[in-house]
């Protein structure tokens, strides 16, 4: 199938590593120009250089999402580096668990920083060069999470809090040809989750709770955004995707 991504510049915030970087290298593979960023400026250009000793054309900009110049300055360097921006993947975010009880503020706080607001100053700062075009693609991150995690009040409010923005942006960008949608990952075998200590007690407990046995690779994550950013979804705006194999409650 042909997505009719050839040529495309896609940005994907938080793609140094993980499920960020899983999309960046499939929206290479689709022969988008793709803009690597992340807060860490070592593994967004690592990232970045795999890609472009693949062959493909790749930049890394380092960006603290959280802060509105260095949002800003992401689209500009962006657009400097391969011209309009035409599809934003605001896939940056930030684990910081604990029960709410003993929760500080500041792991509250940096979770909705990194989640919330900076989607929110990511696709404000795009979203003039696609009003001007007439059109444009954004896909937000969001979780499985949204239905509760214990330990995880301030995750599951942020990336729930993304439902409501994805919904809302979509009503006030569809008449300018941009379509807002978002994915929701469930349990996700990323080099991350792999490397932790027990990460074989929560496969176990994972798979035992999935409806179709076994768990998501992030393959299934970039795949569903792929899709979302391109013209076979142009009719699909303001809704959420569950990639999380049937499994909706914890």
């Amino acid at each position: 199938m042909d997505l009719g991504l050839d040529g495309k510049v896609a940005l994907v915030t938080g793609s140094g590593r993980g499920i960020g970087a899983d999309t960046a290298r499939a929206f290479a593979q689709e022969g988008c120009r793709v803009v690597v960023s992340d807060i860490d400026p070592d593994t967004a250009a690592a990232t970045a250089g795999r890609l472009v000793a693949d062959g493909h054309e790749a930049v890394a900009i380092p960006c603290d999402v959280t802060d509105e110049a260095s949002a800003a300055h992401l689209i500009e360097a962006a657009e400097s580096a391969f011209g309009a921006v035409d599809i934003l993947v605001n896939n940056a975010g930030y684990l910081k668990d604990g029960y709410l009880a003993k929760m500080p503020l500041a792991a509250w706080e940096s979770v909705i920083d990194i989640i919330l607001k900076g989607t929110f100053l990511c696709s404000r700062a795009v979203l003039p060069g696609m009003m001007a075009r007439k059109n444009g693609r954004i896909v937000n991150i969001s979780s499985r999470s949204i239905f509760g995690n214990p330990g995880q009040a301030n995750y599951s409010a942020a990336k729930a809090g993304l439902i409501g923005f994805t919904r809302a942006l979509s009503q006030e960008a569809g008449r300018f040809g941009i379509t807002v949608n978002a994915v929701a990952p469930g349990f996700i075998m990323t080099e991350g989750i792999q490397s932790l200590p027990h990460f074989e007690r929560l496969r176990e407990a994972a798979i035992a709770k999935n409806p179709v046995g076994f768990l998501g690779e992030p393959r299934d994550v970039s795949d569903t955004v792929l899709f979302l950013a391109s013209e076979r979804a142009r009719y699909i705006s303001g809704t959420t995707v569950f990639v999380t194999g049937g499994r909706y409650s914890s």
